[in-house]
């Protein structure tokens, strides 16, 4: 019997099976600094399961590993936590932060790898992708963690935080560079709005609640909904030890942001945020999407904008606007200025609700405020680029950014490799396999293993 959930055909159809394929063919040639492991995560809930919700779905981590000019090996893998053998969240004694989907994202910090779960622990996976098992550093990390971790690319902190429907509802976290958590405080004036994403500045973090809340009559099996009664607001917390006992929240139009493109001071010490963004219009053509209500087709559609903000501290003030309406997701930059002044971002272009234009990898520059689009091609779905430095970079965007292509036509998938000046392809290698459209993922040099 078919299944009518979007999330479970098309693009996103789950792979069925635990693969590993080496001597990948490559078109083109591969950049010899690439060496490495590109990762991706996303649901991909085993045959015969159909979750309530999208993002219920189990996770499957795809690895492609690159050395030397070649495509070395491709494996993908479930991560296995309780929740992929059926077991609740919910318990008699409250949420088992062990039973995560582990769907959303996958990191390294400090040698480890970590697939990431907003509700609940991370998990930490072997080179090869293997599960090993929950990992809570130590014993330091109480609550669930966000999937959305922020590395300092000047000091090596890993800064996260846990979000909860409930009391505590922001707990914030700093790890230094050897994985030790060294840093924890509860966030004052938070409330139970989703809290995806967040960013780091050279001097701040800052925290953005949306118009999405805690909804106990949501039945999908992710609690939340859009509320016009929920402030929209962004928190801007000091970095340092007592850094939280001086947040401020700052409110902002109503809308809902998902991920951060990046955030820094400027020269006049004020807050600059951008990221895409969605009203309660486009909020609710995505919800419907995630959660395969009636009448949604298997394509997903996008009303999610680039909109910036920038945050007087001194003035009280924050000034916002959306500063391009091109319905993207899956913000990225050269992570190198994150939390500092950037030029470039990058991101993914969808199709708007009318089904105009198609899938791309879009190039914002944002001192000229053009914008340059890769496209991939009919029946083609590229996901999150990850931006990789060339050996030697000048630039901010001397580098490459790395995407898997879900084909339909060809029932295939292949790794673009594109150059991040140009936008042009430079390499394309052909995987054994089609890979589900997913989510978000990292590129891991083989000296950080």
């Amino acid at each position: 019997m078919t299944v009518d959930k979007p999330y479970l055909t098309g693009h996103f159809t789950p792979v069925a099976d635990e693969i590993t394929a080496v001597g990948l063919t490559v078109e083109g040639t591969l950049p010899p600094e690439l060496t490495g492991r590109l990762l991706r995560n996303g649901h991909n809930p085993k045959p015969g399961v159909t979750p309530t919700h999208w993002f219920k779905g189990s996770g499957m981590v795809h690895g492609i590993r690159l050395i030397d000019g070649r495509a070395e090996w491709y494996r993908n893998r479930w991560v296995h936590t309780p929740a992929l053998d059926g077991a609740p969240y919910m318990t008699e004694h409250g949420p088992d932060l062990t039973a995560s989907a582990a769907g959303t994202h996958v990191i390294e910090h400090a040698g480890r790898l970590l697939a990431l779960c907003e509700a609940n622990l991370p998990f930490e996976l072997t080179r090869q992708l293997e599960t090993v098992g929950a990992y809570d550093f130590d014993g330091k990390l109480r609550t669930a963690m966000t999937a959305h971790p922020k590395t300092d690319p000047v000091t090596g902190e890993l800064h996260f935080f846990g979000s909860s429907p409930f009391p505590p509802f922001l707990v914030y976290y700093v790890a230094d560079a050897k994985g030790e958590i060294v840093h924890s405080a509860e966030v004052p004036g938070a409330t139970a709005a989703l809290k995806h994403d967040f960013a780091i500045t050279r001097r701040h973090v800052v925290f953005i609640e949306g118009n999405v809340t805690f909804d106990p009559t949501e039945h999908s099996g992710i609690p939340y909904g859009w509320n016009d009664a929920q402030p929209a607001r962004i928190g801007v917390m000091p970095r340092g030890g007592d850094g939280a006992r001086q947040v401020r929240w700052f409110s902002i139009e109503p809308g809902n942001v998902l991920h951060v493109a990046n955030a820094y001071e400027d020269g006049q010490g004020r807050i600059v945020l951008e990221g895409p963004t969605v009203d309660r219009e486009g909020f609710r053509l995505s919800w419907n999407w995630w959660i395969g209500a009636p009448g949604r087709g298997t394509e997903p559609v996008s009303r999610s904008y680039t909109r910036r903000w920038v945050i007087d501290p001194v003035a009280g003030t924050v000034d916002e606007q959306i500063v391009d309406d091109l319905p993207v997701e899956f913000p990225t930059l050269n992570e190198d200025y994150l939390g500092a002044e950037n030029r470039y971002h990058y991101a993914v272009s969808f199709p708007d609700e009318k089904g105009f234009g198609g899938y791309g990898v879009v190039k914002y520059d944002r001192t000229t405020g053009a914008r340059r689009i890769h496209q991939v091609g009919d029946a083609r779905m590229p996901s999150e680029a990850v931006f990789v430095p060339a050996a030697g970079a000048t630039g901010e965007d001397d580098g490459y950014l790395l995407t898997v292509v879900s084909d339909l036509k060809q029932d295939a998938s292949q790794l673009l490799v594109i150059d991040a000046s140009g936008l042009d392809r430079i390499a394309t290698v052909h995987l054994p396999h089609r890979v589900s459209a997913g989510l978000h993922g990292s590129w891991v040099p083989d000296t950080d293993l």
